[in-house]
């Protein structure tokens, strides 16, 4: 090295890590700001986490498990949170980030067990994150860049990213409340170099931070909160569009079904443990006592959409049937491929007089894309768990 290169070298800056010790010199990256960032992210993951939870317990109900039919609307309302909180929580996730990305390049790498601990669970955690909320949003926007089975893989990852959190809660722990504490900062760790200015303040970035996830909310909401419909302008779904006037996410066509659905020769049979086993044709279907109910549809993508339906209660077929008065059902569909072409109906949704099988919508006969020539529909349930095009009732 020349003699003016080793005066160079003995002038920089002395290095913290591979970066020079200017290299985040912005007082945004503090622990303070991280620390609120990270508490708004633990409520709207663990809000979304236990919506999340609860939606799957609904579809498949261990045996300890009970949903109840009424209120109507309340899995509209727990979807339509769980959506919202995981969509608030992407610019939460990209700001926290880009505030905490000078600590992976501390030195030395690995301070105490503590830091251990936090550091191995970050893998998890930022992953597993960025998993769910892509694949979240891709499930919401009807695109699937994927192979994998999207339930299966959100749900298993969600528990991964929820422990993951809690481990690294468990050993920041201190850390966190001393930098939330009022005026106070986390004194276990080393801040960034502070000496550059920067024209946003902490309280700008927050700020903005939060603001831009209340602006998603606001605009994708609508698709579940009616009265803010105007303002959704980023809502993947409207629930205003569709046949009928409602959402349609399978087609007759795309399930396989147009010519078994439109079949002359149609049946649907009601067996299992009944007294009288039944094989209705769509005329026997019309000619038994019909009953009208407002009832939504609520999608595990987040919109809700309610119509007026009319049809044969799941209640009355049975009491033709001779089945127990506590009886539940199984209701499966001509569809002959597809996750969801069976639903468990339980004893408690059976008897609640809106639980039916419709044949109309809003005043006409169902669009076959709403499951001409009947369909499963009943309240405070998933729009997964009401079956269209019903070719079988089997009572347990």
């Amino acid at each position: 090295m020349t003699e003016h290169g080793s005066k160079l070298a003995a002038l920089a800056p002395p290095r913290v890590g591979p970066y020079r010790s200017e290299a985040f010199e912005s007082p945004l990256h503090a622990t303070r700001t991280a620390a609120w960032l990270g508490l708004a992210l633990g409520v709207t993951f663990t809000v979304c986490f236990a919506t999340g939870l609860l939606s799957h317990l609904i579809q498949h109900p261990p045996s300890w498990f009970s949903w109840p039919a009424r209120p109507a609307n309340l899995y509209g309302v727990t979807q339509g949170v769980h959506v919202t909180t995981g969509i608030a929580s992407i610019p939460l996730l990209l700001a926290k980030l880009w505030t905490v990305y000078p600590r992976f390049w501390t030195w030395p790498p690995l301070r105490s067990l503590a830091h251990l601990v936090e550091r191995v669970s970050l893998l998890p955690l930022v992953g597993g994150s960025l998993f769910l909320l892509f694949t979240g949003v891709g499930s919401i926007a009807r695109w699937f860049p994927w192979d994998f089975s999207f339930p299966a893989a959100h749900y298993a990852a969600s528990w991964i990213t929820i422990g993951a959190l809690i481990v690294h809660v468990g050993a920041k722990v201190t850390t966190i409340r001393l930098a939330l504490r009022r005026g106070g900062e986390a004194i276990d760790e080393p801040e960034p170099p502070s000496a550059g200015r920067t024209r946003l303040s902490r309280r700008g970035f927050l700020t903005a931070a939060f603001g831009a996830a209340g602006a998603l909310v606001v605009a994708t909401v609508g698709q579940t909160l009616r009265p803010l419909a105007p303002l959704a302008v980023l809502a993947p779904r409207d629930p205003r569009v569709g046949p009928q006037g409602l959402p349609v996410n399978k087609t007759a066509d795309s399930a396989g079904v147009i010519d078994a659905a439109t079949d002359p020769a149609y049946r649907l049979v009601v067996d299992g443990n009944v007294a009288s086993p039944m094989s209705l044709s769509l005329d026997d279907l019309r000619s038994m006592p019909q009953h009208e109910a407002d009832l939504p549809i609520t999608c595990v993508d987040g919109w809700s959409a309610s119509g007026r339906w009319r049809g044969v209660t799941v209640r009355d077929l049975l009491v033709a049937a001779g089945a127990p008065a506590t009886a539940e059902v199984r209701v499966s569909s001509i569809q002959t491929r597809g996750p969801y072409r069976n639903a468990v109906v339980s004893a408690a949704h059976v008897a609640d007089p809106h639980t039916m099988l419709a044949l109309e919508l809003n005043g006409e006969p169902l669009h076959l894309d709403h499951g001409f020539p009947t369909r499963l529909i009943g309240p405070n349930r998933p729009g997964v768990m009401n079956t269209k095009w019903v070719g079988r009732v089997e009572v347990r």
